[in-house]
């Protein structure tokens, strides 16, 4: 979605991607792009701050914000759910700014349905063991989670045909400016 310069641009991949680091540099870099904070009904991990890294709910205020249209998008990944709150995103890019949106797979092509003028970036590993190393190396689920996630993994990197680009996230530095470039590519009227 756009007006004037603003850009609505949806970074996902599988858990343990680097979407987080990819977020905080792209918001680096570009002054004028904000970070849409997602909901969620999971629990917050260590060193999470509600407002600021997800919105924390239960699934009953949830529900509130699906019967209301208050969410662009919502999905329900790991027994848990996450949204994305629409008007703060439609209030940013009427500004003209550039909005990311970390939200999963299922919620990315929702997103592409309802702003057909989004970037849809997908992240990928540089292997699949890299991407097991770096779940493991969290410390925050335990094996069985794990290897869910993996699982889930799979079926997601196979839906990446469904962005308009695929980014490997080897070197965090390479892969920001290389979303960045794309980012301002769109912002231009150059779509991928």
């Amino acid at each position: 979605m756009t007006d004037a310069t603003g850009l609505v641009v949806v970074v996902a991949g599988p858990s343990g991607v680097g979407k987080g680091c990819v977020h905080r540099g792209v918001r680096e870099v570009l002054p004028d792009s904000a970070l849409s904070v997602s909901v969620t009904t999971r629990a917050p991990r260590p060193g999470e701050i509600d407002g600021v890294d997800y919105r924390f709910v239960d699934r009953a205020t949830f529900q509130e914000m699906i019967d209301g249209h208050d969410l662009l998008e919502w999905a329900e990944y790991a027994g848990n759910l996450y949204g994305t709150p629409r008007t703060p995103v439609v209030a940013e890019v009427a500004q003209g700014n550039v909005v990311v949106l970390d939200i999963e797979v299922q919620g990315a092509v929702q997103i592409k349905d309802s702003l057909p003028g989004a970037l849809l970036v997908f992240l990928v590993p540089p292997s699949f063991e890299e991407l097991e190393r770096r779940l493991r190396g969290r410390g925050t689920e335990d094996d069985a989670t794990v290897r869910r996630r993996l699982a889930v993994a799979r079926e997601e990197i196979a839906e990446q045909d469904a962005f308009d680009v695929v980014v490997v996230n080897d070197d965090l530095d390479r892969c920001v400016a290389e979303v960045v470039h794309h980012i301002e590519m769109a912002r231009a009227g150059h779509r991928p």
